[in-house]
């Protein structure tokens, strides 16, 4: 589903044959050129042998159906995971990876675990949300959050995560508005600052995960290249920037950094940003790389501190356990179902 394929392929046709083509693809849906009525028979059978439409998919939903995960496999063979979370006030909300395996090596991450391969062209990553908007468009419903919390760091495929974010955010797309859209990073400086100067109102996450050096360093590995003081300098330019709101997630991981004294830590570490410009999300780790989620009571005397410090702070469901395709948990591997 090379786009600039596309282009070439209709070239010679009259101009509005593209934008045709475009609406049957991000606003019809369609997932065969047979159905797009509008074109000559002839320009349709050249396009399904030469841009199929065709996503080649397995799916695994969970058990109380309120999460799927999709295994596309790539023109290439690559295979990469992407999540569909159905929440209870109507929302649809697609998990979106942005490479093909991870370089950072994070020890909380099965992604990380894999070989880094390769980054995801444009149309790869508009293939993961166009996977499921098929699907919710069955249903009368469609997708309205986007998280680029997948596979992979999208800020070290920068180009091509936002130029697919600006198709996805068009109003002649998908048309997911720009306010519902969330990048996370584990700190990458260089693609906070370029977000900083973009016009479109995009949620920045930043995975923070540890109050200090010492203890980051023992799950990212990069955070020798990014230590918190550069990230912090870096999103309080953002905020000064951008005015915006940025979340620091934080997995709670039982006996590594869930201690009242990593909260006051935590606290403490944040004095010096906006208080009404940042929050932090805990997240209660789902097991996979021999850690272990903090318990309930934990968690919940970590947040009252945050909270007593008057720091906003929210807890983040846990979806999709049982098929893998929760936080940390995507791994690119064959879906048995």
């Amino acid at each position: 589903m090379d786009l600039d394929k596309l282009n070439k392929i209709l070239k010679k046709e009259p101009a509005y044959r593209l934008k045709q083509a475009y609406a049957f693809i991000f606003k019809d849906l369609v997932d065969n050129w047979d159905k797009a009525t509008n074109l000559p028979s002839d320009l349709r059978q050249k396009l399904n042998k030469e841009f199929s439409l065709n996503i080649k998919a397995k799916v695994l939903e969970a058990k109380t159906k309120e999460s799927q995960k999709a295994l596309l496999t790539l023109s290439d063979g690559s295979k990469i995971e992407t999540v569909l979370l159905r929440h209870e006030d109507g929302r649809n909300t697609v998990c979106v990876s942005s490479q093909v395996g991870c370089p950072l090596g994070c020890l909380f991450c099965a992604t990380g675990k894999m070989e880094f391969a390769r980054n995801l062209e444009i149309w790869e990553i508009l293939m993961q949300v166009l996977f499921f908007a098929r699907d919710l468009k069955k249903k009368g419903e469609r997708v309205s959050n986007l998280v680029f919390m997948g596979m992979g760091e999208p800020f070290l495929n920068y180009d091509n995560v936002m130029s697919a974010i600006k198709i996805l955010n068009d109003k002649d797309s998908l048309n997911i508005g720009a306010r519902h859209i969330s990048i996370s990073t584990i700190g990458i400086t260089e693609g906070i600052k370029k977000l900083a100067s973009q016009s479109l109102q995009i949620n920045l996450a930043i995975s923070l995960h540890a109050p200090n050096n010492e203890l980051r360093v023992k799950i990212v590995p990069m955070n020798q290249n990014y230590p918190i003081e550069s990230i912090l300098k870096i999103v309080d330019f953002y905020i000064k920037e951008t005015n915006r709101q940025v979340m620091f997630e934080y997995l709670m991981i039982n006996d590594f950094n869930d201690s009242e004294n990593e909260a006051y830590e935590l606290v403490d570490l944040l004095k010096n940003l906006k208080k009404s410009l940042f929050v932090i999300n805990l997240i209660a780790y789902n097991p996979t790389q021999g850690f272990k989620a903090s318990p309930t009571s934990k968690i919940k005397r970590f947040k009252e501190i945050l909270i007593k410090s008057k720091i906003k702070v929210t807890e983040r469901y846990r979806f999709g356990q049982d098929i893998k395709a929760a936080c940390g948990q995507l791994a690119g591997e064959e879906c048995n179902i």
